[in-house]
């Protein structure tokens, strides 16, 4: 299956740019419905919580990053269990992407927190910023941002998830679980333990075209093409139909879902689309999509680079991966290079596709429980 876009920006003074793109399937590419359905409402308030979620009961709160001149306010949801008991808390960060959310680790969190074993345990989910329910403000999104941002908010002082050293665990998906190895493989941050779930780490553009410099023609127009709409250049009507176009329309996000995100397309209810459409209506939305897009989010940018992040781990912090049966083949392909991988303390394979702790929650929420078990199942 290919993806065949054309795009023709309005002629003007400055510059006339005509792209032609041929895109193969990829995670997270853009799949067009015949006909083409754009809502383009800016006017609705999604600012609330789902309410099609049943989990452990929960806080919502707001955090306060600093970063450079901005102040943004980022969005976090605490999972407990009412207990006399001291509790361990584990750190859960979303799978980055364009409909990025809490909501996908929200049952996990609430199955783990709600077990009775010998340690209590409190989960915290976070949004990035630029996604999510967090503040999305119009800024230059990079890799180094969002890890900077990571190793802020369990550093700073007025974190939410403040407490000793090494005694932070760390579930993240998608490039948030390479992000989190990043850090951890500078010192940035000394989780107690990681794991990986479903970790990718290349955007798709770069996965499709490559990197070299005999590749990058290919793509140059279209990652131009983004970064002018997720920088605000391309104005008004034309800016945001792009974004309408590619990441902000139901059935754009209803055929990703079907085709590589979720492993079996009966999985995809109505109440995801429009939970994930909602999102992408939210003031600065279209900001770091763009950067997903193109490559800019990629915390590395090869699979040896992918590899020396966990390896860097080995004997310092138990990591566990978990691999899925139906990830796309390109995807399917970083997840396996890292079974038997130097700093893989763990590997399993788990139905699903790239958001296996959604679509299949009790299943992943089991594996992580285990891994929990097996290491820290004595601590109380």
């Amino acid at each position: 299956m290919a993806l065949y876009a054309t795009f023709m920006p309005p002629s003007s003074p400055k510059f006339n740019l005509y792209a032609k793109i041929r895109v193969p399937f990829y995670p997270h590419s853009v799949r067009f419905l015949s006909p083409l359905k754009i809502r383009a409402s800016t006017t609705l308030d999604y600012s609330n919580v789902s309410a099609n979620d049943k989990s452990s009961p929960l806080k919502t709160s707001n955090w306060q990053w600093k970063f450079k001149d901005n102040l943004i306010n980022i969005y976090y949801e605490e999972h407990v269990k009412e207990s006399p008991e001291p509790s361990q808390n584990i750190l859960m960060m979303p799978t980055i992407s364009d409909v990025s959310t809490v909501e996908e680790w929200r049952l996990v969190a609430g199955d783990i927190v709600q077990r009775n074993g010998n340690a209590n345990w409190r989960a915290t989910i976070v949004d990035w910023p630029g996604l999510g329910y967090s503040d999305r403000p119009k800024m230059d999104y990079n890799a180094d941002v969002l890890e900077k941002f990571l190793v802020d908010f369990i550093n700073s002082p007025n974190s939410p998830i403040k407490q000793p050293e090494n005694d932070l665990i760390i579930f993240g998906g998608g490039h948030a679980a390479s992000i989190v190895a990043r850090a951890a493989k500078k010192g940035l941050v000394k989780p107690k333990a990681i794991a990986a779930v479903a970790p990718t780490w290349a955007g798709p553009l770069p996965i499709v075209f490559g990197r070299d410099s005999s590749m990058e023609t290919r793509y140059f127009d279209a990652l131009f093409l983004s970064v002018w709409f997720s920088k605000g250049h391309l104005k008004g009507s034309c800016g945001w139909m792009m974004y309408n176009m590619l990441v902000s329309n139901e059935n754009a996000i209803q055929s990703q879902y079907k085709s590589h995100v979720y492993a079996n397309p009966e999985n995809v209810t109505p109440g995801i689309v429009e939970s994930r459409y909602a999102l992408t209506k939210r003031k600065g939305a279209r900001y770091l999509p763009a950067a997903f897009l193109t490559g800019e989010l990629d915390p590395v940018t090869s699979r040896e680079e992918f590899l020396e992040l966990f390896a860097a781990l080995e004997g310092k912090t138990p990591v566990l991966v978990v691999s899925t049966k139906g990830s796309p083949k390109r995807s399917k392909a970083e997840m396996e290079a890292l079974k038997g991988a130097k700093g893989v303390s763990k590997f399993v394979e788990v139905a699903g596709a790239l958001l296996p702790q959604e679509e299949y929650p009790a299943l992943v929420a089991e594996e992580l429980y285990q891994f929990l078990q097996e290491y820290f199942g004595s601590v109380a």
